[in-house]
């Protein structure tokens, strides 16, 4: 996600924010800036985009400063533009702020501040705090910055300065990440520790509800309710460039597996206000459901996962027809298509080429088209009606997770807030799954932690099979499909998912002693119809590895291995229900001595036919 940089000390400030940005893009951004005090002022430059053109607009200023602070932003509060990027500054360019996370209370404060006078020339959140420090300022920046942080609620992480200080700037961190750099009669500020390991390897690691008051030859930490934290300790990182972009992680896809929980609050948090879902700034009308009488997925490989999975859902939940198909065979035939035809296409990347053609081909027929996609003005984004982003994050590892995973939640979304539009569904329904919703990081989180362990026991079995066999019903279903290809993309084992009802019909013949069968049981409603056939498999000698929903009553002596998902409704819990694959599948690989991030034969983005 967005990436904070700052920079107090001897030398030119400039340089070094911009390389310290150059070193977060791995984050995702669609715009970037920098702040640099001078002696008659504070001089901004920044640019919609990427850092190439902050660097050319850079090279045409002559910067006379050593104290700065920059931003790479990926957009939440107002569309990518060169005036919402950041920095931001107050009406009289007194007070300059960068900020990641989302002021879920803007709306309000910004409302008081124009009240009061206040001229506004972004439409983002982060203004708000610039306008809200110069309000409190007296002479004293951090007491300034206490003051408003009281009256902002959500996460945030900001750098400060003031043109009056020029030798200072104070950070706070509230859920998003920050870190200080410490340096000989220099200091360094940044949203993560690649920023600057070519300066320094010791680092206060901020925690939450931390400020830093930082100069050029010292920083003081202190708490929200103004405490001076004495104590604090810094710490060593003794880390290569390759693995600090990793964050200590032994491969990226650990990272993104690790990084789901937060990837999944930046998709929620901003379109979930006062518990309640707000679809709106993806273009969807609030009674969008009544204008369709069927929808299409449309998808590649993890994403056409996804839309498989939302097909279940979305025609239980919405009473609505779905069709889902891989885009590579959708093009090549003649959909029937029209304007009542809501198609959904989904992409990582957002340039994946068969989606595209399947995206052209629909909206040439008549249909509106929404993109659920993670790459910011990209072309499937750019094309569609509706854009509905996923805010993962830069995911670098060939084989998708944390992606996934935010496709799955921005399906459960659009169920959700069709629900809403239902006459035959009360209020206090939707609630609850909008509750449930909100639940999801937290649970994930716990997931991860949970089932860490125990995998790595099944995974070392595991790395010296040829053929595990992936079972599942409805949206369990759906999740073999995803927990297979992971296993196969990265371990080179071969894998493969079938419905379970399906087994009788052929694929009971390829089931021996000791071949595994996992089974995917976090539907409760069909729970008995699936372990009937788990036990089909295990009297043919299958070793078995069932992962289904905690309190659910089976029988012990059928199962060489469990995993139980914490209660949860049966149509979200698919979501968490991937987490233990994805792990079984690194961890599998990991045995077995792969090449994870870059699998054999496979690239990130597929731009091609």
């Amino acid at each position: 996600m967005c990436g904070i940089v700052g920079y107090i000390g001897d030398k030119e400030a400039a340089p070094i924010l911009l390389s310290g940005l150059k070193k977060l893009e791995y984050r995702g951004y669609d715009s970037a800036g920098i702040a640099v005090q001078e002696e008659e002022g504070i001089k901004l430059v920044k640019k919609q985009g990427k850092l190439n053109k902050l660097n050319t607009a850079a090279e045409n200023e002559i910067f006379n400063g050593v104290t700065g602070i920059g931003h790479t932003r990926w957009a939440t509060h107002g569309k990518p533009s060169d005036r919402n990027s950041h920095p931001h500054t107050d009406s009289v360019d007194e007070i300059v702020v960068v900020h990641n996370g989302i002021i879920e209370n803007f709306s309000a404060l910004k409302e008081a501040l124009l009240a009061e006078g206040k001229e506004f020339t972004s439409e983002t959140d982060t203004e708000v705090a610039a306008h809200l420090i110069a309000k409190y300022y007296d002479g004293d920046l951090r007491a300034a910055v206490n003051k408003a942080i009281t009256q902002l609620e959500g996460s945030f992480a900001m750098a400060v300065m003031s043109k009056a200080e020029k030798d200072r700037i104070i950070a706070v961190r509230k859920d998003s990440p920050l870190i200080v750099g410490l340096g000989k009669n220099e200091n360094f500020l940044a949203s993560d520790i690649p920023a600057y390991l070519d300066y320094t390897d010791d680092f206060y690691i901020l925690e939450n509800e931390e400020m830093a008051d930082i100069r050029q030859d010292k920083v003081e930490i202190y708490s929200f309710s103004g405490s001076l934290i004495a104590d604090k300790n810094s710490t060593k990182i003794n880390w290569s460039s390759e693995m600090a972009e990793k964050q200590g992680y032994e491969h990226f896809m650990l990272k993104e597996i690790n990084e789901q929980p937060e990837s999944l609050k930046w998709l929620l948090q901003d379109r979930l206000q006062a518990g309640k879902l707000d679809l709106s700034e993806s273009g969807l009308k609030s009674d969008w459901l009544s204008d369709y009488d069927k929808i299409h997925v449309v998808a590649c490989g993890t994403a056409y996962h996804s839309g498989y999975l939302a097909k279940y859902l979305l025609e239980d939940m919405l009473k609505l027809p779905v069709e889902v198909e891989v885009a590579s065979e959708y093009r090549y035939r003649n959909p029937l298509v029209n304007d009542k035809t809501l198609m959904i296409v989904v992409s990582q990347s957002g340039e994946t080429a068969d989606t595209l053609a399947a995206l052209r081909l629909a909206k040439s027929k008549g249909a509106d088209v929404l993109a659920l996609v993670n790459g910011r003005d990209s072309s499937i984004a750019r094309e569609s009606d509706m854009v509905l982003y996923l805010n993962a994050g830069l995911e670098i590892a060939v084989a998708s997770t944390k992606a996934y995973t935010n496709m799955v939640a921005a399906f459960y979304m659009l169920a959700v807030d069709g629900m809403r539009q239902r006459a035959d569904i009360d209020a206090e329904t939707v609630k609850k799954y909008t509750n449930d919703l909100i639940r999801l990081p937290e649970l994930s989180r716990q997931m991860i932690k949970q089932s860490e362990e125990k995998i790595k026991e099944i995974a070392r079995s595991y790395a010296e099979q040829k053929h595990i066999f992936f079972i599942g019903r409805n949206t369990d279903y759906t999740l073999a499909l995803e927990g297979a290809l992971k296993l196969k993309e990265i371990s080179y084992i071969h894998a493969e998912a079938y419905p379970a009802g399906e087994l009788k019909h052929g694929t009971l013949a390829l089931v021996e002693e000791g071949v595994p069968v996992v089974a995917l049981g976090s539907r409760t409603d069909i729970f008995n119809k699936l372990f009937s056939n788990l036990k089909e498999v295990k009297a043919r000698g299958a070793d078995t590895f069932l992962i289904t929903m905690e309190g659910q009553n089976y029988e012990k002596e059928s199962v060489d291995h469990v995993f139980e998902l914490p209660q949860l409704n049966q149509y979200f819990a698919g979501l968490l229900a991937i987490i233990p694959l994805q792990l079984l599948a690194y961890y599998t690989a990991l045995v077995c001595g792969k090449d994870i991030d870059q699998p054999r034969n496979l690239a990130k983005s597929v731009t091609v036919e």
